[in-house]
């Protein structure tokens, strides 16, 4: 059975068209979680939303200015560290940390075994 263990659940609210030397930045926040040895990280697109600026994103006719959450799970050490660099790159975002509970689920069922 998975034992469970705390955790920190960090997001990066972000638009999609936000970018970063060029780059879509969420890639870009991907690439220095990997880099850094992040347990996980996983991107979301939503349909619609707004910010502090009041401003829509959403699914235009000639542009791509949905709002995209980037979700990062691991331990609340492994978090802070890489917290400040995750910062410097985003340029304009909301980032929320919130404290979770992380189980690792791996089972292996008798048909998938070769």
């Amino acid at each position: 059975m998975p034992i469970a263990q705390p955790a920190r659940l960090l997001e990066i609210h972000i638009a999609e068209d936000h970018q970063h030397s060029g780059k879509p930045l969420y890639e870009v926040l991907v690439g220095k979680c990997r880099e850094l040895g992040v347990a996980g990280v996983t991107v979301f697109r939503g349909f619609e939303g707004y910010g502090e600026t009041a401003t829509m994103h959403r699914k235009h006719l000639l542009t791509n200015d949905q709002p995209v959450i980037v979700m990062i799970i691991d331990c609340e050490e492994n978090i802070a560290r890489v917290l400040p660099t995750l910062e410097e790159l985003a340029d304009r975002a909301m980032i929320t940390v919130s404290q979770v509970t992380m189980k690792r689920v791996q089972n292996t069922r008798a048909d998938d075994v070769p």
